[in-house]
């Protein structure tokens, strides 16, 4: 029998007991037709919880043994299958795990939530109370911070039911309020999060992540927003208090972006370089590469028009498990995607053993890394970039290496290579 989660599709407390679900092998459905502010005011569903909070999940053992608190449940969830190690492989990782759950509640979600839901207006907005707010915040994710520089989960080399209950508080702020120049400062903390919402169990329930472009305005938290008419009410019609009070909403609606400027790259005098067509000829070379791919290239190139940049990840000292340097490499590369009609771009992961370098090649419109990647894509900052100099023979040999996937890549082997294109 497969336990039946009460909650909507889009809450983030939900979220952390559906992918330990994932991670786990265990069966959990959403209750259907649930609706926030209706479902979760009903007699039965009351019973199961009397103060109306979601989620609460719906055990084998019927309504009568429901269990709510989303850390309840995402335990519950955990434990339900003993061969999985989202509980850790020994006693002193397993304290640990709950020392990080407990912080990830406390410090980080305690504080993302005293800072955003009065400025969404489930609560009353105080100046002094936001300040104190932020600042607790700032001095949590300093220390999450200097766990993180070390380490790529809380717990362990794999993801424990601490790093979901974690990233899943971190997901409502960055999400709707935890801005780039804010979390900017807490670059290990960033790569961590990034890289968990990239993982395929963490995919599959939250989707793809946005991060919040600017901090909300404060909302007023008095009234609904629906006005009132001010004609007197015939005595059968409804009293006012009998509507709905508003109730916290689950997700946000993304707002829609403003129109954007036009891009500063499409503005820049035409190239003999058509990109579209590197990129075809690249993919359609399946033999003698050096001679007709490599050749393709460098008869095409414009370097008035186009610029070549090495990328040498900073932290490969970090890289100490393979799949999670590809995730993150490949993480990367989807966050790239806002650059894909003025970019190329090769990365290698190199090494037979940890730790693993990440090194990459990128084509750029123009003669600088465009400022608008650097801006919305935060991995751009996690990178050396180092502008390829043509006319020297031996960096124009690394490039063609690059883009060929050469082997032994300066004396290595590759791990994978991946193209963007």
């Amino acid at each position: 029998m497969s336990l039946i989660l009460h909650a909507g599709k889009s809450n983030k407390n939900a979220y952390k007991a559906l992918i330990a679900a994932e991670y786990a092998g265990v069966q959990v459905e959403l209750a259907p037709n649930f609706e926030m502010g209706v479902s979760n005011k009903t007699p039965e569903f009351l019973k199961m919880n009397p103060i109306g909070k979601v989620p609460v999940l719906e055990t084998p053992d019927g309504p009568v043994f429901p269990v709510f608190e989303s850390n309840a449940i995402a335990r519950y969830v955990a434990r339900s299958k003993d061969d999985n190690t989202l509980y850790g492989s020994s006693l002193i990782e397993y304290a640990q795990i709950e020392q990080w759950i407990d912080f990830a509640s406390m410090e980080i979600d305690a504080n993302i939530t005293k800072w955003y839901y009065p400025r969404a207006g489930y609560a009353p907005f105080l100046p002094p109370a936001e300040e104190f707010a932020i600042t607790s915040l700032k001095r949590a994710l300093s220390a999450l911070n200097s766990h993180l520089a070390t380490n790529t989960y809380l717990v362990g080399h794999s993801v424990t039911l601490a790093d979901i209950i974690l990233t899943c508080n971190l997901y409502l702020g960055f999400a709707y309020i935890l801005v780039k120049s804010f979390t900017s400062e807490f670059p290990h903390v960033e790569r961590y999060f990034w890289t968990l919402v990239n993982q395929p169990n963490f995919r599959k329930i939250v989707g793809q992540v946005k991060q919040a472009e600017a901090v909300p305005a404060v909302q007023s938290a008095k009234k609904p927003s629906q006005p009132k008419e001010s004609k007197p009410k015939a005595k059968s019609e409804p009293k006012a208090v009998a509507k709905k009070e508003p109730e916290p909403k689950e997700e946000e609606e993304e707002v829609a972006p403003k129109p954007k400027a036009k891009n500063p790259l499409d503005l820049l005098p035409p190239s003999k370089m058509v990109l579209d067509e590197w990129k075809r000829l690249y993919s359609n070379t399946k033999t003698n590469f050096r001679e007709v791919a490599i050749k393709g290239f460098w008869d095409m190139y414009d370097p008035e028009g186009y610029s070549l940049w090495f990328c040498d990840y900073k932290y490969n000292s970090e890289n100490t498990v393979s799949f999670v340097t590809l995730n993150k490499v490949g993480g990367f590369l989807q966050r790239m995607d806002l650059a894909r009609k003025y970019a190329f771009g090769k990365m290698l992961v190199i090494g037979s053993e940890p730790p693993f370098k990440v090194k990459g090649l990128w084509l750029f419109r123009g003669q600088e890394v465009p400022q608008f990647v650097i801006d919305e894509c935060y991995d751009m900052e996690l990178y050396e970039w180092t502008k390829v100099d043509i006319n020297d023979e031996a960096q124009k040999e690394r490039v063609n290496q690059m883009i060929e996937d050469y082997e032994p890549f300066e004396g290595e082997s590759l791990l994978d290579a991946k193209c963007f294109k």
